[in-house]
């Protein structure tokens, strides 16, 4: 596969969608990929809009017939993928695709499309991340450490991106992707 694909990434409750929702609404004209997820809805998050909401056998079904780009199991329980199809689409019809995917996603990105632009979202510190994370109140104490964990984990390989972002103002954040992406 071909085409002008960025990958956003970066750690949990970093603005990873607060950073894409931006930019779509300065250039509506992006095709921004809608992830597949095990996992339930939070509150106001709509079906097919925000991800698409599948359950396991669903979910095995899209491995198994190779329908996802990417896909991993995120903080031990819940599973994010890409579908393929609508990727595959975008980047045919010429469209900037963006992917809002984490450090395993973007990896496997990377391997199937390697002259993707792959971003990476960090926080000013993780005290920030933390308050962030906790102000969202949508997870237990255990389920905000599995979290943090992983975040630790995926700040430490930071370093894999083409490019870093620090997600202090969220205006010059949405200001420095742009010029990233090149819109």
């Amino acid at each position: 596969m071909t085409g002008d694909v960025t990958i956003i990434s970066g750690p949990t409750a970093v603005g990873k969608g607060t950073l894409v929702a931006g930019l779509r609404s300065r250039h509506p004209e992006l095709f921004v990929s809608i992830s597949a997820t095990t996992r339930t809805p939070r509150p106001g998050e709509i079906d097919g809009v925000h991800y698409h909401f599948v359950d396991d056998a669903a979910f095995d079904k899209l491995i198994a017939e190779d329908g996802l780009l990417e896909w991993a199991q995120i903080h031990g329980c819940t599973r994010y993928g890409t579908p393929r199809a609508p990727v595959e689409q975008a980047v045919a019809r010429g469209e900037r695709v963006i992917l809002e995917i984490d450090l395993r996603g973007a990896r496997q990105v990377r391997e199937k499309i390697p002259q993707a632009k792959l971003i990476f979202v960090v926080p000013p510190d993780m005290d920030a991340l933390l308050d962030r994370l906790a102000a969202r109140g949508t997870e237990t104490p255990e389920q905000v450490e599995c979290r943090l964990e992983t975040a630790r984990y995926e700040l430490a390989h930071q370093d894999e991106f083409d490019h870093i972002v620090v997600n202090d103002d969220l205006g010059q954040a949405t200001d420095e992707l742009v010029r990233l992406i090149g819109l």
